[in-house]
């Protein structure tokens, strides 16, 4: 896809709206970078961002705190023109994983959304006057585990949306140091996903003096384990089931009465999932069944894979080649490896949606102390201020461009 004129212009007025702002994104970055908080108890990063928006008095900009009866999302929109006009949503994410902060570097996440939210609005305002628009920024909590886009979707907060936009960070591709952004994840990356905790309940007793009238729960855990590690031979390699033993128990001389685990079953498609959980499940029961237990399933949230939609990304690409920097459709040969799961696949299955990947120098990958090290460093918001722009760029190809706001619906539409 080659730049127009139109969108050269939009390039020079998003980056001078970025660097007007860059100091206050710098500061909103480390804010969050700094006081890491976990799933739904993000209200530091909720009150600093809304608090960002409200000291742009007279910019036109309608701030909802603790929007759609989440306490820690919030929706930021501006309306421009008289007609209804097209919608690009960006998200933005902070919610950190426990004990090692932003390692998955969400302060990233947000601060890029919403540098793309500001000058896009700035941006659609100088150079497209006459064109009605929307743009809105939502703080999306709890993606690392707790589906808050997906209660954000059903609650409606994406309703008309025709495109939403983010990037995410990843550790610099040895074999490619300049390679700056890829448009679509890694082969394997962003899998359909299930989340289920499994209780098992037997019977305590001594364990030395009478273990024959117990019914060990920890029995049916190791059992469990088992029979998933055995299923692993006939699964895909593109599949994945891992889990945790959170409870086997309290004292080693009396028979666990409950056990339980936490496992995520993925797989490359919401339609190979399904089968495949299926067998989980029945790997569960049948160590229920084998011990004499009890056994009970609580569901998480389930992320369906990531939809791919190939004129924001071929845009995307071009917008930042435009600018001087490397970056790539699909990510190179010697790179591709297995991937995690995200609410932004749910997202991408309602409306046409971007999940851009950009890479930082980190000594580790995604969800280490070391990574949370590199999330926090200068480059790095750099470098996804940069992908910001590149969103921006095709945030307003798609709000005044009419025909490629078209190419994206029926790219989104085809295998619908």
């Amino acid at each position: 896809m080659q730049l127009e004129g139109s969108q050269i212009r939009f390039i020079e007025e998003v980056q001078a709206s970025l660097q007007r702002h860059d100091a206050r994104l710098q500061e909103i970055n480390q804010k969050i970078w700094s006081t890491p908080e976990l799933a739904y108890e993000e209200h530091k990063a909720h009150s600093n961002i809304c608090e960002f928006f409200e000291g742009l008095k007279g910019q036109g900009y309608t701030i909802r705190q603790h929007a759609y009866g989440l306490e820690t999302a919030f929706e930021i929109e501006l309306k421009h023109g008289t007609g209804d006009g097209r919608i690009v949503a960006f998200n933005a994410e902070y919610d950190a994983l426990p004990g090692m902060g932003h390692a998955c570097g969400h302060n990233l996440i947000a601060t890029s959304s919403i540098a793309a939210f500001i000058s896009t609005c700035e941006t659609m305002r100088a150079v497209c006057k006459d064109t009605s628009f929307t743009a809105r920024l939502l703080g999306t909590p709890a993606e690392e585990s707790g589906g808050g886009k997906i209660c954000l979707l059903d609650a409606g907060a994406y309703k008309d949306v025709d495109a939403c936009l983010m990037v995410h960070p990843m550790p610099m591709a040895q074999s490619h140091p300049q390679l700056l952004s890829i448009a679509t994840a890694p082969t394997g990356g962003y899998l359909a996903n299930d989340k289920i905790k499994v209780t098992f309940t037997g019977k305590p007793a001594h364990a030395a003096v009478a273990p024959w009238e117990g019914i060990n729960a920890l029995d049916a855990v190791v059992a469990a384990y088992v029979n998933i590690s055995l299923l692993r031979q006939q699964m895909l390699p593109s599949q994945k089931v891992h889990g945790v033993i959170v409870n086997g128990g309290d004292r080693p001389n009396v028979i666990p009465m409950s056990a339980s685990v936490d496992y995520y079953i993925r797989s490359p498609t919401v339609k190979t999932l399904k089968p495949l959980t299926e067998k989980v499940v029945k790997c569960f029961e049948s160590a229920a069944t084998a011990t004499g237990c009890k056994v009970d399933f609580e569901w998480g949230p389930s992320y369906a894979d990531l939809k791919t939609n190939t004129p924001i990304c071929e845009s995307y690409v071009s917008a930042l080649r435009a600018m001087g920097h490397q970056a790539v459709f699909t990510v190179p040969a010697q790179e591709k490896s297995g991937g995690g799961s995200t609410d932004m696949g749910n997202v991408s299955y309602a409306v046409p949606g971007f999940h851009g990947i950009f890479t930082i120098q980190t000594e580790g990958v995604n969800h280490t102390p070391q990574f949370t090290a590199g999330a926090g460093s200068l480059e790095s918001y750099q470098r996804a201020m940069t992908c910001a722009a590149g969103m921006a760029v095709v945030a307003c190809q798609i709000l005044d461009d009419a025909k490629f706001a078209g190419l994206v619906k029926e790219d989104f539409t085809k295998d619908q």
